[in-house]
């Protein structure tokens, strides 16, 4: 118990030593989305009107070479799209393949452009969900203390983000098992086995959706469900990598400081340094600026001080504007 208030404290100091850079990140993305303006599309909106565009010129290539594709037959416009997208998200059932040089040619190109829609599309709308979640779970404990939300900086801390992606997954395995069940009428274990294999793109090719309907459900469903399981994934890094900064950034901020360590700070040469070389030296050794970051500042600076006194003043500003 006094191991796990510990790494509770510990978690909660990483958290305050990074409050003011959050801070300053979330001022940042709202100041660029006022510069974006109401009126431009999304990332999101876009991916999703160039997918859709993408998915209706392969359904058109698919439905005038049916004869150059092997496969079980359910309806032309159907089996296009579902084969558009088994192929876009790399799952590769093998219940319809290409036959000619031609189309094999013709799906290598769809799947290495089409991907890189999916992935825009579906990251954006992953982000947008867990962010809607995000605000219903702060709005319902706003009275109360909850470990895993900060409060005081307005978002959820990345484990919360992370159980929520795993929901996500757990959920679209559930519902894909469900229907197999149910409609494809496949037994428990298939109906499970199809599901989490579609969803993390395996794909063996023992099992796939044989139905008009099963076709229409995976259409939707393989779209929505093969990103946020990868996005998923990534939240998991990125929650390893995040604690592993803030192990850091706590070690490098609390250890003494050594006399190598004050001649490696010693910008300036002399036998003390200032805080801001305290501060440049801290935040190189963090990872958080390097060398080069530090040399382009320079550079800048020189520029706003063309007569070298080592500050800028406001005439030194309308000299530069002018």
């Amino acid at each position: 118990a006094a191991a796990a208030a510990k790494e509770k404290d510990d978690d909660e100091d990483l958290e305050e030593e990074d409050e003011d850079e959050d801070d300053d990140d979330s001022k940042e993305d709202s100041k660029e989305s006022k510069i974006g303006g109401g009126s431009k599309k999304s990332p999101a909106q876009q991916a999703g009107l160039l997918l859709i565009v993408y998915l209706l010129m392969g359904a058109l290539v698919y439905g005038l070479n049916r004869d150059k594709f092997s496969g079980i037959e359910t309806h032309p416009l159907v089996d296009a799209i579902y084969f558009c997208i088994v192929t876009m998200s790399t799952i590769g059932y093998g219940d319809i393949t290409p036959l000619t040089s031609s189309t094999k040619l013709f799906v290598c190109a769809f799947v290495l452009v089409g991907f890189g829609f999916i992935d825009i599309l579906l990251t954006s709308v992953l982000n947008y969900v867990l962010d809607q979640q995000e605000k219903s779970i702060l709005a319902d404990i706003h009275h109360h203390n909850l470990f895993l939300v900060d409060l005081r900086k307005g978002r959820m801390r990345i484990r919360l983000k992370v159980a929520l992606a795993l929901f996500v997954v757990i959920l679209c395995i559930g519902i894909g098992s469900l229907f197999l069940f149910f409609v494809e009428r496949l037994s428990f274990i298939d109906s499970l086995y199809l599901s989490a294999l579609s969803v993390t793109t395996v794909g063996y090719g023992d099992r796939a959706f044989s139905t008009l309907s099963g076709r229409l459900f995976a259409s939707v469903w393989l779209l929505l469900s093969t990103l946020a399981v990868a996005r998923a994934f990534l939240f998991l890094v990125e929650a390893r990598i995040d604690k592993r900064h803030r192990t850091l950034a706590k070690w490098v901020l609390q250890r003494d400081i050594t006399p190598q360590d004050l001649f490696a700070a010693n910008i300036n040469n002399n036998n003390f340094i200032t805080k801001s070389e305290y501060v440049i030296y801290k935040l190189k050794e963090m990872g958080k600026i390097a060398e080069h970051d530090i040399s382009q500042i320079c550079n800048q600076f020189n520029k706003l001080d063309p007569n070298n006194m080592g500050r800028i003043t406001l005439p030194d500003l309308f000299q530069n504007h002018h």
